[in-house]
């Protein structure tokens, strides 16, 4: 019934097209990340643009800022220009959203956080690179799991669904080739969790495993529901991610966000099962909308069944463990305790 895993998208050069070879004098490796900047460091790298911000005037010129990234994170970027606007202005055209480019200036700490200041005086230089000269795999993180091993394993836990009618939509998403090939890619988040290519595989499957441990707990729970909603609670994000050089939120996942955009996918998915009860249809796209939990954490419903609580509690433990254990892997002091603005102080003794 359901299609054996396919290939991942592999960790390939973005090829240049005839328009856009890499015709860079000296292209630059990707050796300095975001992670390891510190201040006072010189920069010389390549990031990816995740936005920018409109020239304008300061004491000596004009400037404008660019928000840069790579797979290991996120940092802000000044140009100081002169004053020659048309000129600096020129430059910020030069590039655009979600393309590469390379930055030389240093590193310095502005109101508590790192930022590269890029400076025309200190012969600072921001430019666009072709594509063609840069690896992907650079700036969008991919899953340190094997991608196809976890797909195999989901598709393991699909096939012991025994109710038909959920057998037959879980047939609707799992036997559709081009389905299958965005959800191995998609991300499970932008920055929380899961932030990587391969990473709603590997949360869809955590919280899988996480609800039936829970079914065998507590064999009064459906388990064919339960598992199916887990299976099935952020299929949305296949439609709310889009992956370039950055994982960016598309103009659906921004307008009607990964809960409503999985529910509709449900509901209609839901139609094409011949004699499905309606009331197995409704509870299905319940457990979607309640997968948050709460209506200021994006649920439209909270939890009114048991299986929908499962399906939360397994959904909310994934992403918050997988926070704790990064933040605490990438705390860098000496101290017992590292505070995080979501988390709160963690402990890392």
């Amino acid at each position: 019934m359901f299609l054996q895993a396919g290939a991942l998208l592999a960790d390939v050069k973005v090829m240049p097209s005839r328009d856009d070879a890499c015709i860079m004098e000296a292209p630059v490796s990707k050796t300095q990340f975001v992670h390891d900047l510190k201040e006072g460091d010189e920069v010389d790298s390549l990031f990816s643009v995740k936005f920018k911000k409109p020239p304008k005037a300061y004491t000596k010129g004009f400037m404008f800022e660019v928000r840069l990234a790579d797979r290991s994170g996120e940092m802000t970027a000044k140009y100081w220009g002169p004053k020659d606007e048309a000129a600096v202005r020129k430059l910020y055209q030069s590039f655009d959203s979600d393309d590469v480019v390379r930055v030389q200036g240093f590193a310095s700490s502005y109101r508590d956080a790192l930022e590269i200041g890029i400076s025309h005086d200190k012969k600072g230089r921001i430019e666009r690179v072709p594509k063609g000269c840069f690896e992907i795999s650079d700036f969008v993180a991919r899953a340190s799991r094997d991608v196809e091993l976890m797909m195999s394993q989901l598709l393991a836990q699909v096939r012991k669904v025994q109710n038909q009618h959920l057998q037959a939509l879980l047939a609707q998403f799992f036997s559709d080739e081009e389905f299958l090939s965005r959800f191995k890619s998609a991300p499970a988040s932008m920055w929380m969790h899961c932030n990587w290519v391969g990473g709603l595989v590997e949360h869809t499957l955590n919280v899988v495993q996480i609800c039936e441990f829970l079914a065998r707990q507590y064999p009064k729970l459906d388990r064919d529901l339960l598992l199916t909603g887990a299976i099935l609670h952020d299929v949305g994000k296949v439609e709310e991610y889009e992956v370039t050089t950055n994982i960016d939120v598309s103009e659906d996942g921004m307008l009607r966000g990964h809960i409503i955009i999985g529910a509709e996918m449900v509901s209609r998915a839901c139609e094409k099962v011949e004699g499905m009860p309606k009331n197995l249809r409704l509870k299905v796209v319940h457990l979607v909308l309640a997968s948050h939990g709460q209506p200021e954490f994006g649920s439209p419903k909270k939890p009114q069944f048991p299986e929908a609580v499962a399906v939360h509690f397994a959904d909310d433990a994934d992403a918050k463990l997988e926070q704790f254990i990064a933040a605490k892997e990438g705390a860098d002091t000496e101290d017992p305790w590292v505070y995080n603005k979501r988390l709160g102080h963690i402990y890392l003794h």
